[in-house]
């Protein structure tokens, strides 16, 4: 962030609608700008605690948190069946947007979250929060730079081995989640790649049920090609049993490799190896970045820079509508 991106306003009223782990994170990581007001949930009981935990107002359906002339911004983070109508319903109360990823169940409901975005005149921002992740943010220095040449090929892989019950959760509906794996985590590298390199078309989806008995996919594998004629190959998967996230992006003269997302994903580690004139080994650097992730904090930054009408890094609608489309299209074939 930039002194341009300071937002204009001093203080933003903050409404929660999703009382969860992603919900109490958002919350947890609001800039000193914003003040949560009051919270909602479906589940009465965590709202409250929630509520008590951060001394904001409880209320009990949504219209009533919707309602308030003291909630500026509204954050949304529920199951992917609610969040397009939930979204709509905020907006049309005049309030601007944060809604978690992937903001719909399919390319419908976000063409039509964002025509209402625009009669409203709101902002709306998606939670791809990985934009903001500081080795993701270097890799993408890098390659706008332009100093190790064109883009090659991008490698990424994500995924984690879910639990006891997982098939049970309401990930595995797809009339709740609007598909498996490549709904939950492949959007985010989806996303990913429209941020590194611009726009990409299908090429190959393979999605299979590899071993939880449930309707959506447990893993999917992409193959996609960018404008420019660089291949990206995707890998997501609900059976990774060790965590793992790997971002690797060949340039003509450089190799950059992106591991690790903190926590049970590894301490966040950006690796570059620059060719040298004459080849062989290359020069290889690491940095780390140990730490709390700070991830959704600058996210949220960002997101109130766009409100005051500054540049911005993070998701809007197309871009959550251009993941939605490579998604459908995976899903059709």
């Amino acid at each position: 962030m930039t002194n341009d991106d300071i937002p204009k306003k001093q203080v933003y009223g903050v409404g929660l609608i999703g009382c969860g782990k992603i919900g109490e994170k958002r919350v947890a990581s609001l800039p000193p700008s914003c003040i949560l007001r009051g919270v909602y949930d479906v589940r009465l009981d965590t709202a409250r605690a929630l509520a008590a935990r951060f001394s904001a107002g409880l209320c009990e359906t949504h219209d009533d948190l919707l309602r308030r002339d003291d909630i500026d911004i509204i954050i949304i983070a529920t199951t992917h069946d609610h969040l397009a109508p939930l979204t709509t319903a905020a907006l049309k109360q005049g309030k601007h947007v944060f809604v978690e990823k992937p903001g719909g169940r399919n390319t419908i409901e976000l063409l039509q979250l964002q025509e209402v975005a625009e009669q409203q005149k709101m902002c709306v921002a998606i939670g791809f929060n990985h934009r903001f992740h500081p080795a993701v943010a270097a890799a993408k220095s890098i390659i706008d730079s332009g100093n190790y040449g064109r883009l090659l090929w991008i490698r990424g892989r994500y995924g984690h081995g879910g639990r006891v019950g997982y098939e049970s959760e309401w990930r595995a509906s797809r009339q709740v989640s609007g598909g498996g794996e490549l709904m939950d985590q492949g959007c985010h590298l989806i996303d990913l790649t429209l941020h590194l390199c611009g726009k990409v078309q299908l090429d190959y989806a393979r999605l299979t049920t590899s071993f939880w008995p449930m309707e959506v996919e447990d893993n999917a594998f992409l193959s996609l090609t960018t404008a420019e004629g660089a291949t990206v190959w995707l890998h997501v998967s609900w059976t990774e049993w060790k965590n793992m996230f790997s971002l690797e992006i060949t340039l003509e003269r450089a190799k950059i490799e992106v591991n690790g997302l903190g926590g049970s994903y590894g301490t966040e580690v950006l690796t570059l190896h620059e060719m040298k004139p004459e080849m062989g080994p290359p020069l290889t650097s690491h940095t780390e970045f140990p730490g709390v992730d700070d991830s959704w904090r600058l996210e949220l930054l960002d997101f109130l820079a766009r409100i005051d009408g500054k540049s911005a890094q993070g998701a809007d609608l197309p871009s959550a509508i251009a993941v939605h489309e490579i998604i459908a299209e995976a899903y059709r074939r």
